[in-house]
């Protein structure tokens, strides 16, 4: 072991940061076949396999990064894709080192296993070297038939681990488009949309039936569905409905809520400016208050959306802000500013209604909160004004409401978020499921595709003990 602790983790190549603070490209280049044999090398192969139990859908981690020591790069791919339906995509955007990476046994004396950037390696080398599609289990349906409401992460998984079971699967988007936050509420330097058009594909190959344009719960209903003979109903809309700052100004011209920011930019395509011309308006000055993946997200759009400086905003220190150290660092080395210990108390307007300044707070630490985390606390008399003219609200968001309203009788949380039986998935409503953020609230995407890869196991559960299969 005291060999492969010595051995240095493999950096993955990225664009300078004077040059990808101008572009929409992705910033992270991926391993070389070389860098991944090297990188898969220092894997010990330790019998207990502590990353598997730390992967949301138990991805056999060891096994495909020994595929990848041999050279087998497709075999590896494979060996992923029994588990994950989405690894380009995990690869990408999942935090491995609190998840995977945290308990990795070589991470305890040195630095882990780069198991995020060896997957990513593995789903871009089948892409280009293999055919994704090739493997694909596909349904004949003849074990019943589900409806799965939304495309993000959460249903694609579950729409994926359904067909694998042998289900007849229709997956319905409200949108004109597939992925849900993938598509619309990740930056396209993070997570490209060809890379989720491929991901989309695969699912699509397994005999998944996709039904764009379709909004249940207005065009048509849960009820409806269940008359048009579906089995099942998984509900997996996400978290849409954004929080507020609830400060005097936040009605102004030049705020925005960071999910209606984001969608904007990737539903209009505002990254692919000047081919396509797009109505998102950044002022020179932006402030973005907040400290998640989402604030990072924002604040690096906004400089490559024409910013000249773009500042963070954020109530706690850095070591509690909850976004990946690594898009904070990508952040810091774009010229992304960050002013921590401060909280934003109110938005000044001019004559006209446009955004003119920030007044904020500052903060000090306090006794820990329900999260873990020391309570900010304001620091009397202590006020600033931040020259500002824009403003991105990134504080968070609770399940989309638009679908439950319309299910009379499902048992809603505080929050709006919906109730469901955590070994099951199943709501309070027989046949009915749902889980990722609808359930949660926003985290993570591969938590969302565990409780979609969950949910569709007690799908099958359910409807084999109604048909009397199995049990």
């Amino acid at each position: 072991m005291s060999s492969k602790v010595r051995q240095p983790r493999q950096e993955m190549p990225k664009q300078q940061p004077d040059v990808r603070s101008k572009n929409f490209q992705e910033v992270a280049l991926g391993y070389t076949e070389e860098l991944a044999v090297a990188e898969a090398n220092r894997c010990i192969q330790c019998p207990k396999k502590p990353c598997v139990s730390g992967c949301p859908v138990g991805v056999d981690i060891p096994e495909f990064i020994d595929l990848i020591a041999k050279g087998d790069f497709l075999g590896a791919a494979r060996k992923i894709k029994e588990k994950n339906s989405l690894p380009a995509m995990c690869g990408r955007v999942c935090p491995q080192e609190t998840q995977c990476e945290a308990v990795c046994t070589l991470g305890k004396r040195g630095e882990p296993v780069a198991i995020g950037a060896l997957e990513r390696f593995c789903a871009d080398y089948e892409r280009m070297h293999g055919d994704p599609l090739s493997d694909a289990q596909r349904s004949d349906g003849s074990s019943g038939r589900v409806a799965v409401v939304g495309s993000g992460p959460a249903g694609l998984t579950c729409a994926s681990e359904l067909a694998k079971l042998g289900y007849k699967v229709v997956l319905f988007e409200s949108l004109h488009d597939t992925g849900g936050v993938l598509r619309y509420g990740i930056p396209e330097f993070r997570l490209p949309k060809a890379i989720v058009d491929e991901e989309v594909e695969y699912i699509k190959s397994q005999g998944v039936e996709i039904r764009l344009n379709v909004l249940v719960g207005a065009t048509v209903t849960v009820d409806e569905l269940f008359q048009e003979g579906f089995d099942a109903i998984f509900l997996g809309t996400g978290a849409g409905l954004p929080y507020f700052l609830g400060i005097p100004g936040e009605n102004l011209n030049g705020v925005y809520s960071a999910n209606e920011f984001l969608t904007r930019v990737n539903l209009m395509k505002a990254y692919r400016f000047p081919d396509y011309d797009t109505p998102v308006w950044v002022g020179k000055r932006v402030a973005v208050v907040g400290g998640g993946n989402v604030a990072m997200d924002s604040a690096r759009t906004a400089l490559r959306l024409g910013a000249e400086k773009v500042t963070v905003v954020y109530r706690r220190s850095r070591a509690e802000m909850p976004a990946r150290l690594e898009e904070i660092e990508n952040a810091e080395e774009e010229g992304i500013e960050f002013y921590l210990l401060a909280n934003p108390v109110r938005i000044l307007s001019d004559d006209k209604g446009w955004v003119k300044g920030m007044e904020c707070v500052r903060m000090e630490l306090g006794e820990e909160d329900s999260s873990g985390r020391r309570r900010p606390v304001p620091v009397p008399g202590s006020e600033f004004i931040l020259d500002v003219d824009t403003v991105i609200s990134a504080v968070g968001t609770d399940p989309n409401p638009l679908l439950v309203r319309t299910i009379p009788g499902l048992d809603l949380g505080r929050r709006g978020n919906v109730i469901i039986d955590e070994e099951t998935g199943m709501t309070n409503i027989p046949g009915v499921f749902a889980g990722g953020d609808i359930v949660t609230g926003s985290a993570t995407v591969i938590a969302a595709m565990g409780a979609g890869k969950a949910a569709a196991h007690g799908i099958d559960k359910y409807i084999s003990a109604r048909n009397g299969r199995g049990m």
